[in-house]
């Protein structure tokens, strides 16, 4: 059987991703598709942060908050302002970005904990200005009525309508919306790609190793550290932009610290700078958490032992508790993902080669004593 080149695989890839919306023609499943397919855009998004330069950003929801006020704010009765939606995404992709550039000046000088900190308080300070705001973004009860995407099409009728195309309106259909959100991974993969292989991304491979040891070398750490920021950030605005024009509805417990959390798991779980990883880990815990643990917990409501009531068990509720779980034994048995990048495998198991390396050297030495 021939070996099909990287870029055949991806097109066959996204080929089978078109049709499966229509295996089975289930509007439940093409939902979750939609839903499932904007949390691997935000992936995506924080990959570039976190897996390509090593920046741990522990308040990535707050863009994916920005993202959506944006469109929010500027596609809904809330302001009488009624852009189409293919403006805003990209209006929402910038204001994100700039909001990136904001949070990574201060941080420039700062590394690990210390960066987790301050990313973690931002994305603790963005939603809940977005609930104080209630002037402008009506605070708890969020921005509703937001304005459905449309596209023109060709009118069949046009020899009787007077026009060649017709406006078709998204509505609440998640079919538009999915295809919406799969062109926007699409595009979010070959900018991914491009990035990783170009000058920009082997700098942020270099800070991720040794931010000193790139300075020294001639790397504009600053620079490089904001545009990690500012893409991670457009990326999240796209994002949420698409999953609230879906949803029709804007409210800031969205956005809490639970979501970048499950971001970050998402990560963590299919393997950080390595974007098929990435991808399969998003898909992973978004079925997780749609299926797999509502009928697990059908099927522990079904099981019949004696003196034990389990009536009560939800293992949705305690999904995050699951989740930590599975960090857990990610970190301790495969902490490069299950789909490890060649370069961050060899990085994180440098010091066990080492060791074997150290221990056949002492093995020949203690031959040659004797």
């Amino acid at each position: 059987m021939p070996k099909l080149s990287p870029s055949m695989r991806t097109a066959l890839i996204f080929a089978a991703a078109i049709a499966l919306p229509f295996v089975g023609h289930n509007g439940g499943f093409t939902n979750f598709l939609a839903d499932a397919g904007a949390f691997v855009l935000l992936a995506l998004g924080l990959n570039i942060v976190v897996g390509f330069a090593g920046l741990l950003d522990l308040g990535y929801a707050a863009f994916f908050a920005i993202g959506s006020y944006s469109f929010a704010m500027l596609a809904s009765p809330q302001y009488g302002i009624h852009l189409p939606f293919w403006v805003v995404l990209f209006l929402a992709s910038g204001i994100a970005a700039v909001f990136g550039i904001l949070l990574g000046a201060p941080t420039l000088r700062l590394r690990g904990d210390y960066l987790a900190i301050v990313t973690l308080g931002f994305g603790e300070i963005v939603p809940q200005t977005f609930l104080n705001l209630t002037q402008w973004t009506g605070g708890p009860n969020g921005i509703g009525s937001l304005d459905q995407p449309t596209i023109l099409v060709p009118n069949l009728g046009a020899h009787a309508s007077g026009g060649l195309f017709t406006t078709y309106k998204f509505g609440f259909d998640a079919l538009p919306y999915y295809f919406t959100v799969l062109a926007l991974i699409a595009l979010a993969v070959w900018v991914a790609s491009n990035l990783r292989n170009s000058r920009l991304g082997r700098a942020w491979m270099a800070i991720r190793e040794d931010e000193l040891a790139a300075a020294h070398m001639g790397i504009n750490t600053t620079t490089a550290k904001l545009a990690a920021f500012a893409l991670g950030a457009s990326f999240s605005g796209l994002a949420g932009c698409a999953l609230a024009s879906k949803l029709q509805l804007v409210s800031p417990d969205q956005f809490g610290f639970n979501v970048s959390v499950y971001i970050l798991a998402m990560l963590v779980l299919g393997g950080m700078g390595n974007i098929p990883g990435v991808i399969v880990g998003s898909l992973i815990l978004s079925s997780l958490e749609r299926f797999i643990l509502p009928q697990a917990t059908n099927f522990i409501h079904g099981l019949q032992i004696p003196g034990v009531d389990l009536s009560h068990v939800d293992l949705s509720n305690s999904r995050f508790m699951i989740y930590g779980v599975i960090l857990v034994l990610m970190m301790l048995f495969r902490p490069e993902g299950l789909i490890p990048s060649g370069q961050r495998k060899a990085e994180l198991h440098a010091a066990d080669a080492d060791d074997t390396a150290a221990a056949q050297e002492q093995e020949l030495y203690s031959g040659a004593a004797h």
